[in-house]
């Protein structure tokens, strides 16, 4: 018997040394994980960039870095929990929108323009909802035009979603519908306008209940004034500006369904996991979404869904997620698809502040974010 309990002894001794090397080693692992995400974040910040965010999230640890300044003057430290403007991710969270109004049988994907929105757009009994999600609509993209870069010049200038239609359909469209891929923010605008046209309440209201409120984004907002509330990373740009410029307060009107949305870090990645865990979406719906189409971009890594884009890592899998670009921000989410890692990388400056040593920091900060 005591032979026995000392080799019962024995066995857990080792037993509780291997499990404590195992967590050393993990422990290890992360460390060395966490300090190169943090040289590779304060890279981008030397290369140019007033400040950098990651939020990481691996299993069940989640690192959060930040680097840089999230105002200049006075000079403050970015934030890990700051707010900014996502641009363009707003599109996945209209996308969310749009499918859940597709499952309660409000409208379909196969609708066209001109059904819901009569004679706002030429040609819009041949362009469906679907179209419109995918980019396939071959609509003009209105940020394309001179107009839409003027707005730093006057950034508390209000636009009428009207208005922002109107610029799009004044250029010839790109090519007949479904033909092709052609990334156009026009299209959002009119699926914010179907949206509210189909549920008889505004767009912001229609986010705010259907996907802020019930997944606790505090931090989220569809903004229609030009001041961020609260505790932000001020933006920074370029154009048509003869140094650095604060352009942090401007009309979020000039972008509204297509990148209005402010939010920070963690409230991204709460909203991107919740969607890919069919908490906001059935499963034939989420499958809608993920039905991607090739663009002609990105080196052929990257394929696009209904509001949101399919990235493909090497060895280190495939990511789901979205991309933003707009007045002094840029940002980036993914989420790989078998749930284990989730990732945000912001920065507080647009693409004419941005030159090349700082894309290619920022093209390894992506690289070890995605793949450890």
């Amino acid at each position: 018997m005591r032979r026995k309990l000392l080799t019962l002894a024995m066995a857990m001794v080792l037993s509780l040394t291997a499990a404590g090397s195992i967590a050393t080693a993990s422990r290890t692992k992360s460390q060395v994980e966490t300090r190169k995400l943090q040289a590779a974040l304060d890279a981008v910040v030397a290369a140019g960039v007033p400040g950098a965010i990651v939020v990481l999230r691996n299993g069940n640890r989640t690192v959060r870095l930040a680097s840089g300044y999230g105002n200049l003057a006075p000079r403050t430290p970015m934030r890990a929990s700051d707010r900014f403007r996502v641009g363009s991710e707003t599109k996945t969270f209209v996308a969310t929108v749009v499918l859940q109004l597709v499952g309660e049988r409000k409208l379909t994907l196969a609708d066209n323009v001109e059904h819901w929105l009569p004679g706002l757009v030429p040609g819009g009994r041949h362009i469906t909802i679907r179209q419109l999600l995918n980019h396939t609509s071959g609509l003009f993209d209105y940020t394309e035009d001179a107009s839409f870069e003027r707005q730093v010049d006057t950034p508390r200038k209000v636009w009428s979603t009207r208005r922002l239609v109107a610029i799009g359909t004044a250029h010839k469209p790109l090519f007949p519908p479904g033909r092709q891929h052609s990334y156009s923010n026009t299209g959002y605008i009119l699926l914010g306008l179907i949206i509210e046209k189909a549920t008889g309440h505004s767009l912001d209201a229609q986010l705010r209940a259907r996907i802020f409120h019930p997944l606790g984004l505090r931090e989220t907002s569809f903004d229609s004034k030009p001041d961020i509330a609260g505790r932000y990373a001020h933006g920074y740009t370029r154009f048509h500006k003869p140094r650095l410029t604060d352009i942090s307060a401007v009309s979020p009107s000039v972008e509204w369904a297509a990148g209005a949305i402010v939010s920070n870090a963690d409230d991204l990645i709460r909203f991107h996991r919740a969607l890919l865990r069919g908490r906001l979406l059935r499963p034939a719906l989420l499958a809608a979404m993920q039905t991607t189409v090739a663009p002609p971009l990105a080196g052929g890594h990257q394929t696009y869904g209904l509001g949101i884009i399919r990235s493909r890592y090497g060895p280190c899998g495939v990511f789901w997620g979205h991309g933003g670009e707009t007045f002094g921000y840029e940002t980036f989410t993914d989420s790989r698809s078998d749930g284990k890692r989730d990732l945000v990388i912001a920065v507080n400056a647009d693409g004419s502040v941005r030159g090349e040593p700082a894309l290619q920091a920022l093209d390894r900060l992506r690289a070890i974010a995605h793949c450890g």
